[in-house]
C-alpha cells in the first residue's frame, strides 16, 4: 500500500499534465488514522466526478458495538454518518477551483426515509465511507494543487469529524439508535397483536407540499378513535398510544381533502423507518405492503391474471397473460398477482387510482350485464377470500363507492384529518341499503388456485454485451442497454439510488441468475439473502462499486423485473 506522502509526490509529477494522467493515481494510501482509496477516475472535468472511498479501522473508528449488532442499527449507524459527513463535505465543496466539476466533493443525500446505501459501510466495527470529487482542472490540464488541497486539507478534516466517535455528537446518535430500536419494536409488535399497521397519536402525516417529503407546518396530529387504540411500551420512549389497524379488510372513507390518500400515503411509506423529526417516524406498517393502482400500458409477461379476467372475448390466454400495452384492469390485476408472488401480505389501495371496472361492479349492472358475459370478476368479489385463504390483507380508500361496506372488517372515517370508528353505523346502514345490492356484494367468493411458477429465460443478446450501459431518471425510469423499464407507477420507491440499485439488479438477474429454471419468486429470495449477507457491493465484480446505490425492497425488485420489456417466461 502506498503512503500519503507517495500520493502527494504522485499529484506534483503529474502537475499540469493533460487529464488522463490523473488514473496514474489509481490505488490505495494510507494516511494513518485511515486509508484513502482512490477507486474510479474520471475521463475528463466534465464528465461524471472521480469515485473515492475512505476505510477507517474499527478501533479508529470506535463506534459502540450495540450500536451495529443487528441489520436495522447497522443500517442507522450507517445513515447517521453519511448525514453528518454529507453536512461537513458539502461545506468544502468547490473550495478548490476548476473546470467543469473540478472541487466538486459530494455524498449521497439522504432523505426521509433511512435506507441501506453503498455510500456507507460497518462492518464489524469497520467503516467504509463512499463519495464522489471532481478531479480540479485548468481546461483539460491537471491542476494537482487543487486536489492536493481536496485530499489533504479539506477531506481529512470532514473525515474527523464525522467518521470517529470520539468526535461526533454522541447524544444525537445515540437518538436515533434509540429511535430505530422503538420503530423495530413496534414492527415486530404487528404481528403479535394481530396488526397490519400501527400510527402513533401526535404524528404528523401531512407533507409540505406534493413535491416535498418534509412535514407540514401546524398541521393536525394524528389521534387515534378510542376503539381502536393500542397502546405499546417502547424500549427507550417508553408507554405511547395509537391506532392499531387490524389485520383483514380496513376501508377508509370521507369527503375530498379530509384526509384520506393522506394517511394511505403514510402508510404506503411506513414500511421504512424514517428519521426524528419526520412527523411519521412512528408510523409502521407490515414491511411487504404493496401499494396497489392501474397502470395503463405497462408490459405484463406470462402472469396468471385468470383469478380476476378470463374468457376473454379474443380467447387470450389469461393463465399465462402477456401483453405489450395493458389496459387498466388487466395491468392492476397483473400487479396484484405479481405482488403476491413476491410475497407482500398486505395490499394499499386508493380507488383514485385505481380502474373502476377491476375494482366493483354494482348490483344494477350485474343484471344487466350478466356473469357470462363479464370476463371480469372484481376485486370486491375477491378481497374476502384473498384474507381468508391467502392471509393477505387490503387497506382501501374510497371517497365515492360505498360497495366495500360490506366486505370491510373495519371502517374509518376521515373528517378534518381527524379518523373516526364508524363501522357499527355504516355496517347498519349497509344491511338497510338495497337488499339486492348487498346480497351480490356480500357474497362470499373464495379466492381460486393460480399459475405461481414463472421460470424467466435469460436475454442471449444482453449477455453478448461487451459493456452494458445503465441510465437512470430520478425514481421513474431506468434503461439497461438502451431499454427502458417504466416506474413511475411503483408509489414506495423513495430515492433515485434506489432506482439505480435496482438497474444493478435487474443487470445481475439476467447474467447471472436466468436460467428458464428459476422461478421469480425463487430468484427474489436469492437477491435478498445475497444483499443481507454481502451488501449492494457484491453486484460488482471488480471492486469498483458505485457509491450511489440504495437498496429496494424485494416488492420493488420484482416489480422492475416483471416490468422489462424483454422478460421471457
Amino acid at each position: 500500500m502506498n503512503t500519503a506522502t507517495e500520493l502527494r509526490t504522485k499529484l506534483r509529477n503529474i502537475d499540469h499534465r493533460s487529464y488522463p494522467a490523473y488514473k496514474e493515481l489509481r490505488g490505495q494510501y494510507n494516511f494513518g488514522d485511515y486509508v484513502l482509496s482512490i477507486d474510479h477516475v474520471q475521463g475528463d472535468p466534465f464528465a461524471s466526478p472521480s469515485r473515492l472511498s475512505v476505510h477507517v479501522r474499527k478501533d479508529k473508528a470506535g463506534f459502540p458495538a450495540q450500536y451495529y449488532d443487528t441489520p436495522a442499527k447497522r443500517v442507522t449507524l450507517q445513515d447517521h454518518l453519511t448525514r453528518l459527513f454529507g453536512r461537513w463535505v458539502s461545506g468544502g465543496s468547490f473550495q478548490a477551483k476548476g473546470s467543469g466539476k473540478s472541487g466538486l466533493m459530494t455524498v449521497s443525500r439522504c432523505g426521509q426515509q433511512v435506507l441501506e446505501r453503498t455510500a456507507m459501510r460497518v462492518s464489524d466495527g469497520d467503516v467504509t465511507l463512499r463519495f464522489e470529487a471532481g478531479f480540479p482542472a485548468n481546461g483539460r490540464t491537471i491542476n494537482a494543487r487543487e486536489l492536493e488541497k481536496m485530499l489533504f486539507d479539506i477531506l481529512p478534516d470532514c473525515v474527523r469529524k464525522s467518521l470517529y466517535y470520539a468526535n461526533i455528537d454522541k447524544e444525537k446518535l445515540k437518538k436515533a439508535i434509540w429511535l430505530c430500536e422503538d420503530q423495530q419494536y413496534i414492527r415486530e409488535s404487528l404481528y403479535e397483536n394481530g396488526l397490519c399497521a400501527f400510527i402513533a397519536d401526535g404524528s404528523i402525516l401531512p407533507r409540505e407540499s406534493g413535491v416535498s417529503e418534509k412535514p407540514m407546518k401546524d398541521a393536525v396530529t394524528f389521534q387515534s378513535p378510542e376503539s381502536l387504540k393500542v397502546t405499546l411500551n417502547l424500549p427507550h420512549r417508553g408507554e405511547i398510544t395509537g391506532m392499531g389497524i387490524p389485520k383483514g379488510i380496513t376501508l377508509f372513507v370521507g369527503g375530498g381533502y379530509h384526509g384520506k390518500s393522506t394517511i394511505l400515503q403514510a402508510l404506503q411509506n411506513g414500511v421504512y423507518n424514517h428519521i426524528a423529526g419526520d412527523g411519521r417516524e412512528l408510523v409502521i406498517t407490515d414491511s411487504s405492503a404493496f401499494k396497489l393502482r392501474a397502470e395503463d400500458g405497462r408490459s405484463i409477461t406470462g402472469v396468471d391474471i385468470s383469478p380476476f379476467i378470463k374468457n376473454l372475448p379474443n380467447k387470450k390466454d389469461t393463465v399465462h397473460f402477456s401483453t405489450e400495452d395493458a389496459s387498466g384492469s388487466t395491468s392492476q390485476a397483473a400487479n396484484l398477482m405479481e405482488a403476491l408472488e413476491s410475497g407482500s401480505e398486505l395490499i394499499l389501495i386508493d380507488e383514485d387510482t385505481s380502474a373502476t371496472n377491476f375494482m366493483v361492479r354494482d348490483g344494477l349492472m350485474a343484471q344487466v350485464i350478466t356473469p357470462g358475459e363479464e370476463p371480469i370478476t372484481p376485486f370486491i368479489s375477491r378481497v374476502r377470500g384473498m384474507y381468508e385463504e391467502l392471509g393477505v390483507s387490503s387497506v382501501i380508500v374510497a371517497g365515492s363507492s360505498g360497495a366495500f361496506f360490506h366486505m370491510a372488517d373495519t371502517i374509518i372515517q376521515m373528517k378534518e384529518y381527524v379518523p373516526i370508528d364508524i363501522t357499527k353505523r355504516a355496517k347498519q346502514t349497509a344491511e338497510e341499503y338495497d337488499k339486492a345490492v348487498k346480497a351480490d356484494e356480500k357474497d362470499y367468493v373464495r379466492f381460486p388456485d393460480f399459475n405461481r411458477k414463472r421460470c424467466p429465460s435469460p436475454d442471449m443478446a444482453l449477455r453478448k454485451e461487451d459493456r452494458i450501459k445503465i441510465k437512470t431518471m430520478g425514481t421513474s425510469e431506468l434503461s439497461l442497454a438502451k431499454e427502458s423499464v417504466e416506474l413511475r407507477y411503483l408509489e414506495q420507491l423513495k430515492d433515485q439510488e434506489q432506482t439505480a440499485a435496482l438497474a444493478y439488479l435487474l443487470k445481475y438477474a439476467q447474467l447471472k441468475m436466468m436460467d428458464g429454471k428459476k422461478e421469480i419468486r425463487q430468484m427474489i429470495d436469492m437477491l435478498e439473502e445475497q444483499l443481507d449477507k454481502k451488501g449492494l457491493e457484491s453486484l460488482f465484480e471488480r471492486g469498483d462499486v458505485s457509491s450511489q446505490l440504495a437498496r429496494p425492497r424485494k416488492q420493488e425488485i420484482a416489480a422492475c423485473i416483471n416490468r422489462y420489456r424483454k422478460l421471457r417466461i
